[in-house]
């Protein structure tokens, strides 16, 4: 509990502006040699957005993508409204509904819809999306390798070697991102007498979600991403 309740062990969260985000050789690749592939549903380049919303009424949002090649992807994302100071677990979610439950999911009546609570919508871990080392379901807590920014913002990216697992829901549409960790009291720590459904150890804010987006494959491919998004993603689109 203490690792999430003090200021120390900020992870290292890149400072990288999303428009750098996805400015990969990978991606390069998928840009140069599969214009268009879209969903990539025969196993070549798919690529994706995601737009997240607030769970908890918690305020966070946020806006990303990631392109799929086989099994590697390269993933950048923007959050907002988030706990300063405290660290955020975040995960790809597979096998369910992929998609994001509302605050009906709240089972138990506490107020809050927790991890568990959410399964049933968008599924157990996949990735986890950690800023070093391991990426499986294994690191799903690890609150050092987490991002925990000084402000209520942050960006985020990673390239990483996924399952076939998650390769297949994110082709399927089937992947969700979810970012962890709410301040109901807005106390501005993790805490409250309720524990964690995930670890007993832990105060039930650290791991309850705080924002939840859908991965939207796009028929289309690279073409036209920047515009839909609004940013710009830096993927050299229209230039070889």
């Amino acid at each position: 509990m203490t690792a999430f309740k003090t200021k120390a062990a900020r992870a290292a969260v890149p400072a990288l502006a999303l428009g750098m985000a996805l400015a990969s050789p990978a991606v390069a690749s998928a840009h140069e040699g599969d214009h268009g592939t879209g969903s990539g549903r025969d196993g070549g380049t798919a690529v994706a957005t995601v737009q997240l919303r607030q769970l908890n009424h918690s305020g966070a949002f946020g806006q990303g993508a990631l392109v799929l090649r086989g099994n590697q992807v390269d993933i950048a994302f923007r959050v907002r409204g988030v706990l300063a100071d405290a660290p955020h677990a975040q995960h790809i979610h597979i096998g369910a509904q992929g998609r994001c439950p509302s605050q009906r999911a709240d089972t138990s009546g506490d107020g809050i819809v927790n991890t568990t609570e959410g399964h049933p919508f968008y599924g157990h871990i996949g990735t986890s999306l950690t800023t070093n080392g391991d990426t499986s379901p294994g690191s799903g807590l690890a609150v050092d390798r987490f991002p925990t920014p000084d402000g209520t913002s942050y960006n985020y990216r990673r390239s990483i070697t996924v399952t076939a697992d998650v390769a297949s829901n994110i082709r399927n549409g089937k992947a969700v991102l979810v970012v962890h960790g709410i301040d109901p009291n807005r106390s501005g720590a993790y805490d409250g007498s309720a524990p964690s459904d995930l670890d007993p150890s832990l105060p039930l804010e650290a791991t309850s979600p705080a924002a939840c987006g859908p991965f939207q494959t796009r028929n289309g491919g690279l073409l036209g991403l920047n515009l839909d998004l609004g940013i710009d993603l830096g993927l050299g689109l229209g230039r070889r």
